[in-house]
């Protein structure tokens, strides 16, 4: 009987831990129908431009796509990159995508792969150096110790990361995210997972490319659609609770 009582308990604390999660989790920090609520802006995806949505084979990826230190294929209609390196690994679209711009695909680690779904926007690639340069980076499960984080290379004065993810390897997310004049979000499974504003935007006319990365990683994309972002003014303010 006392086991059973310890079940009963058990079971009763996780359930009021998961009501509790639930309460405190508001609905506008989640992508409501076509509904992206930021702070301070507010995007209808329904109504952003779609600038690419097509599906990637092995003859668009030869054509449309450049690779950067690292291999990239398409393995059963998922584009595939592999990069041992402590580097970024890219497949970089050839076309230009100036603007305010997010990008939206679905992605998973290849197991025994556990880390680094990253992409880029608003970037560029130094040939001379043969590195990237100038560009905004959001990725999953990333920055050594497992967290989701957006930076600006090359240098990485503006950068940010959060480790409340509870990351499953091999599972496939649903990932979105860009910028609106420097104010940068990521998306997965329709739930907000970090915002911030960089003080010195990166100039989105100058540098356009979008593009994906393994960074020591074995991922996989695909679904990918790249939105010109149509964004409003939201004032916000609290109403009193007492």
């Amino acid at each position: 009987m006392k086991i059973i009582y310890v079940i009963i308990i058990l079971i009763s604390v996780n359930a009021c831990k998961q009501t509790s999660k639930q309460k405190t989790m508001t609905p506008e920090n989640q992508i409501q129908g076509n509904i992206i609520t930021l702070m301070k802006k507010e995007i209808d995806i329904s109504t952003c431009k779609v600038l690419y949505d097509e599906e990637i084979t092995t003859k668009s990826l030869a054509s449309d796509w450049v690779q950067k230190q690292s291999e990239w294929t398409i393995e059963e209609g998922w584009l595939t990159g592999r990069n041992r390196g402590n580097w970024p690994g890219m497949a970089i679209l050839k076309k230009d995508f100036p603007g305010n711009v997010m990008v939206e695909f679905e992605a998973r680690t290849v197991l025994p792969c556990t880390h680094d779904i990253n992409f880029m926007w608003n970037g560029s690639w130094n040939d001379s150096l043969d590195q990237r340069d100038i560009a905004y980076v959001a990725g999953l499960q990333g920055w050594w110790t497992g967290k989701v984080g957006i930076e600006k290379s090359p240098k990485y004065e503006f950068m940010c990361g959060t480790p409340l993810l509870d990351f499953e390897p091999g599972k496939t997310y649903k990932i979105l995210g860009g910028s609106i004049e420097g104010h940068c979000f990521i998306f997965a499974d329709g739930k907000l997972l970090m915002e911030a504003m960089d003080p010195q935007p990166i100039d989105h006319q100058k540098n356009t490319k979008v593009g994906f990365e393994a960074y020591t990683s074995h991922i996989q994309i695909k679904k990918v659609r790249i939105l010109q972002i149509n964004w409003k003014e939201k004032i916000r303010k609290y109403e009193p609770e007492f």
